[in-house]
């Protein structure tokens, strides 16, 4: 009696990255390289990474000509991990840039690469309408990306990220020590704004891939745990 033939295995998914050499970028590509369905990981970066695997390309380009850069690339998945902080940056144009100009580029890059889910790390609290001009820009950023009308756009907004730095950034180091003796406390409403691991953000990333949700949706703590399991 003849033998049912094997299933035909699932096509492997190409994850495009940006990001990949910050706090959570990098856990990120740690994970995404590990991932039975995804076989390619893209990491657009300005420099090199210290991270290498088999199933990393590692493209280096100018994020002022990041479109142009991309032309021709294809892709599934779209992961957002770019930022800085007015500190870093220098200068409230020079964070626009970067959180703002930038990310729309590659969120604009990776559509016409053929992404259709896209995956961005924002922050809590984000708000167009915010008198902070931090959590102005990244409610900005969302609705601008929003408007791109990917056919699934997945928005987590952690609190303050937990884990080493590549630069020193010595008030969230002082943070970082507190908030996890803080966060039982912070409970209701405040819940959103409990600190995070970084590397439990990027599993909540890699998570919403797989969601298979359409639409907008927005992640918070509570959500961003789950995406993690």
């Amino acid at each position: 009696m003849a033998q049912p033939a094997p299933a035909a295995e699932s096509p492997k998914l190409i994850a495009l990255v940006a990001g990949g050499s910050g706090l959570v970028g990098r856990h990120l590509l740690e994970l995404l390289a590990v991932q039975p369905d995804f076989g390619r990981v893209l990491a657009v970066t300005r420099r090199p990474l210290n991270f290498d695997h088999p199933r990393l390309a590692n493209r280096i380009v100018r994020f002022e000509t990041l479109e142009q850069s991309l032309t021709g690339t294809r892709a599934h998945v779209g992961f957002c991990c770019l930022g800085t902080t007015l500190r870093m940056a220098g200068s409230r144009e020079a964070f626009r840039q970067v959180d703002s100009d930038y990310v729309l580029a590659f969120a604009r890059a990776a559509r016409a690469a053929g992404v259709a889910r896209f995956v961005f790390n924002s922050s809590v609290g984000a708000d167009s309408a915010s008198k902070n001009f931090y959590l102005r820009v990244k409610g900005e950023v969302e609705a601008a990306l929003a408007a791109i009308e990917f056919p699934a756009l997945d928005i987590v907004q952690p609190g303050l990220l937990l884990g080493w730095r590549n630069e020193f950034r010595p008030l969230e180091l002082a943070s970082s020590l507190l908030l996890p003796l803080v966060n039982p406390l912070l409970l209701g409403r405040a819940e959103p704004y409990r600190a995070i691991p970084a590397r439990v953000v990027a599993a909540a990333m890699v998570g919403a891939a797989r969601s298979g949700r359409k639409g907008v949706h927005r992640y918070t703590h509570r959500g961003i745990l789950e995406l993690a399991k």
